[in-house]
């Protein structure tokens, strides 16, 4: 048995074929670039499908594929007309929601209700689509079906529309987690009834299309799968072998902070604190910033960073150099802030990386804080590979254990266990702990980085 992941994030798109333990076998990415339109920034669909074919072709020759697991981020959203998209699908980042900021606010329930906080730009998947319908009224009344990104793709491969709870409860002010049903604003708005049937992530919707088997040259009996938010396919070989409480660090683009048997009663919407919905249903505290984005552009480069030692964190702190927040204001505890560099800012890469280490382990320390996360802290994705990151935020979090997943993405190894769910024998990736950075100096640096922030309030995203 092979199994093809297809997950799609915000920075790249990638197709992994596993084997039935787990193994990762093939491996290929492209980037994921927004057109810019008309009518507004929108995720390149028809780009994504033709390579996605060409990769499928590609893999199928060498793997016998008889799975597709479509694993996708929670900020997208497919209106259907028929066969076809109503409207293009919304690059998240773009500013067209915020014009309808204020509406969309009165419009929503309480943060009690749905555990969505408000959130900028296109981010609330709910946002887009209250703005679309107000900008674009007559391609909006066409549309038939609402699928949430992952199942867009499942769709597209199989011919059968479905929903799904972890992408309907990631952020989207559509779900209400404690009754497992739509919420109030996506009945008032209309929204709940363009939903298709509830399927769950592990469901077969179907073989692959015709068509498509023919394009790809793949068994026509390939099962896709319904998909899956990738967060939470990170988080799902953890629940199934861990007793709470523990921590997942889902790291790439956006770092997502899960506490596992964490309080519900913590979260704060102005912090970029939310309820994820798991694979079964269950309400996760998450607290997220948008890290990978800020590691890029502290370290200067959006290609991998020359790796910071122990000698460049120890002259930064040494320099007394601070990053404070926000470098991504959109998103995350100080979401609304400028950020800032106080002091020399290093001129190597290698001290552009320390920086930018430091800061993501101090607003990941922070986003902990919020949490009161209890258990093993399991570090999944590209600051998996990450030493400084991990010995940093190791040293600043000594009451929980830190571990390196040794899997180049959760994403992918928990998205392959749905081939098999909830019968899967779970192989638990291997997970390296790791030894606090032995510095100097590091406590009282975030001490002065504490103090930094608290001088800066938030702007608070209701007032937009």
């Amino acid at each position: 048995m092979s199994i093809a992941v297809l997950d799609i994030g915000k920075t790249n798109v990638k197709l992994v074929v596993v084997d039935g333990d787990g193994t990762e076998r093939h491996s290929v990415t492209r980037p994921n670039r927004a057109l810019p339109g008309p009518p507004y920034p929108n995720a390149d669909v028809e780009g994504i499908w033709s390579w996605l074919l060409e990769a499928l072709a590609d893999a199928g020759r060498d793997h016998a594929i008889d799975t597709i697991v479509p694993v996708a981020h929670g900020a997208c959203a497919a209106l259907i007309a028929g066969n076809e998209l109503a409207l293009p699908v919304l690059d998240y980042e773009h500013d067209g929601p915020d014009r309808v900021h204020r509406a969309y606010a009165d419009a929503i329930d309480p943060f009690a209700q749905t555990l969505s906080p408000l959130l900028r730009t296109g981010l609330n998947v709910g946002k887009q689509l209250f703005w679309q319908r107000h900008a674009f009224p007559e391609a909006f009344a066409r549309a038939t079906t609402l699928l949430m990104w992952p199942q867009y793709w499942s769709w597209r491969l199989s011919g059968v529309a479905a929903a799904e709870v972890t992408s309907l409860g990631c952020h989207t002010h559509l779900w209400r987690p404690d009754e497992g049903a739509p919420s109030a604003f996506a009945e008032r708005e209309g929204l709940a009834a363009l939903l298709p049937p509830l399927r769950s992530a592990w469901d077969c919707l179907g073989p692959i299309r015709p068509e498509v088997a023919a394009q790809t040259g793949l068994d026509p009996a390939c099962r896709i799968l319904c998909g899956i938010h990738d967060s939470n396919a990170s988080y799902l070989p953890h629940i199934a072998r861990r007793p709470p409480p523990f921590t997942v660090l889902s790291t790439g683009t956006w770092v997502i902070c899960m506490a596992a048997g964490g309080a519900i009663d913590r979260l704060d919407e102005r912090r970029d604190m939310l309820a994820n919905v798991d694979a079964v249903g269950a309400a996760v505290p998450c607290a997220r910033f948008m890290g990978g984005r800020e590691f890029a552009t502290l370290a200067g480069t959006q290609a991998p960073a020359v790796p910071a030692g122990i000698a460049d964190v120890q002259a930064v702190i040494d320099a007394g150099t601070l990053a404070l927040p926000s470098f991504a204001p959109e998103s995350g505890p100080f979401q609304g802030r400028e950020g800032r560099i106080v002091g020399t800012a290093p001129r190597t890469s290698a001290g552009r990386a320390a920086l930018a280490s430091l800061y993501c382990a101090l607003v990941a320390r922070t986003c902990l804080d919020a949490l009161a996360a209890a258990g093993p802290i399991l570090v999944e994705g590209s600051f998996a590979r990450n030493t400084a990151f991990l010995g940093i935020l190791a040293a600043l979090r000594p009451e929980q254990a830190v571990f390196a997943v040794g899997d180049a993405t959760g994403t992918v190894s928990g998205a392959a266990l749905l081939a098999a769910w909830p019968d899967a024998p779970v192989r638990m990736p291997a997970a390296a702990p790791v030894e606090p950075l032995p510095v100097r100096g590091l406590s009282a640096l975030a001490d002065r980085w504490r103090a930094g922030c608290a001088d800066a309030p938030s702007a608070a995203v209701r007032k937009l």
